[in-house]
């Protein structure tokens, strides 16, 4: 046989092994993720941040990760039912919702629009689905394997996993990417960089153009003495009177100010600015400037609310934010990093563990103490003996004997003995003897 031939035909051991080496350890399927919203964007930003968090920690332990993101929607009014009458047929779904087999690994929900979904999605996928909930349900939270609400909402139990304010999508690598796009923008910007990221109208809050004059003039104010520059973004909720005055008080400054139109630069915002100001209406983007390590100042709006004020106050005993009384001042605190943590969690309950983090609160400003007069000690007293305790109690006053009726004996049986105890007794008595007859 030629040479050349048997080196052809000769096995290659390094092919060889490789292919021994897939038989034995097939590369695993990727863990399949659903983000599930009503597609507001607030909502939609909460379970897809999640997905990407869970994706990108699933990856670190050598897992891939899949993630579809799906938008639901119910004809008419069904979505606003009461959730025990919320079991509805798919097929009353819009068209554009997709919720069909084959099932995902893990469900993540976000928004009342899913609830009637997220209920019913273990039973479909047969027990294969893990199902998150984000944000209190408002249901038993017994019907989900995890729900994910903020702290300020106070919920517990075993399945319940609170979080400082919401999940989102803010990474550093997003930031530093956003910000490519608008480099040219903001590099020769002054500063320091302030951006202000504007609410609206809810529930709890509202801006009225008193407010956004107030609101307005704080802003301008240290940027016109001490320099710098504005990043300034409106929202969907932003009353238009007040947004025109807003952009009329302060489109002369150096900066930008995003009206709506062409690509939004929210994320290369946050990226650029040196200080944050958001409006206190938001848990969403206090929380995403929160993720960045820089200083955040919460504007305060018209209303109040409760589970607002908690938020803010977690916010500030973490050392991320503060109230804004006009003047810019910086300082350090560790990124708030909860959607993090989150994907940990879900991904460790996923496999039956669960993950305990210890969180270091930040450190206190020393407080002198205060001199306070010293305390006598008390004189340690021996314990005494009963017989010693009893000894020195005053005699009682003697009770009448309570009266018994005598009771019949049967033929055949032992009589039952009473003993009647007394609260003044000090001791039992000695029993009595029959005296020895001669």
């Amino acid at each position: 046989m030629e040479q050349g031939r048997l080196f052809r035909e000769r096995p290659c051991l390094h092919d060889c092994a490789r292919r021994d080496d897939v038989l034995k350890n097939p590369p695993k399927p990727p863990v399949v993720i659903w983000a599930i919203s009503d597609g507001r964007a607030g909502i939609e930003a909460q379970a897809v941040g999640l997905a990407e968090a869970v994706a990108r920690e699933a990856r670190t332990q050598g897992i891939e990760a899949a993630i579809e993101i799906k938008r639901v929607g119910w004809t008419g009014r069904i979505g606003r039912l009461p959730w025990w009458l919320n079991l509805l047929p798919r097929r009353w779904l819009t068209p554009e919702s997709r919720i069909n087999g084959p099932w995902p690994d893990l469900w993540i929900a976000a928004g009342r629009a899913t609830l009637p979904l997220s209920i019913r999605a273990k039973r479909w996928s047969g027990g294969k689905t893990y199902v998150v909930q984000i944000q209190d349900p408002r249901v038993p939270p017994q019907m989900f394997d995890l729900v994910i609400p903020p702290k300020h909402d106070r919920l517990s139990g075993d399945n319940i996993l609170p979080i400082t304010g919401s999940p989102h999508r803010v990474t550093a690598a997003r930031l530093a990417s956003e910000y490519e796009v608008f480099k040219a923008q903001l590099d020769d910007l002054p500063r320091p960089r302030v951006a202000v990221l504007l609410g609206g109208k809810s529930k709890a809050f509202d801006l009225p153009v008193e407010r956004a004059a107030q609101m307005a003039h704080q802003i301008q104010i240290p940027l016109e003495q001490d320099g710098g520059s504005l990043l300034m973004t409106f929202s969907r909720r932003t009353p238009e009177p007040a947004r025109a005055l807003l952009t009329a008080r302060l489109r002369h400054l150096p900066g930008m100010v995003w009206d709506g139109e062409g690509p939004n630069p929210y994320f290369a915002f946050l990226a650029a600015a040196d200080y944050i100001l958001v409006t206190e209406d938001s848990t969403n983007m206090a929380t995403e400037a929160a993720s960045t390590g820089k200083p955040v100042f919460i504007l305060k709006m018209e209303g109040s609310s409760l589970k607002f004020r908690l938020f803010h106050e977690e916010l500030e005993r973490q050392g991320a934010a503060r109230p804004y009384g006009g003047a810019f001042h910086g300082w350090t605190y560790e990124p708030v990093d909860e959607t993090g943590r989150a994907a940990r969690e879900v991904l460790a309950r996923m496999r039956g563990e669960t993950v305990v983090e210890v969180e270091e609160a930040p450190e206190a400003e020393a407080v002198e103490p205060v001199a306070e007069p010293p305390v006598a000690p008390r004189p340690s007293r021996k314990p005494r003996s009963k017989t010693a305790a009893v000894a020195e109690k005053p005699a009682a006053k003697p009770k009448a004997a309570p009266a018994t009726k005598p009771v019949a004996k049967k033929a055949g049986t032992k009589a039952k003995t009473t003993v009647t105890a007394t609260a003044t007794a000090a001791a039992k008595p000695k029993p009595r003897t029959k005296p020895k007859t001669q």
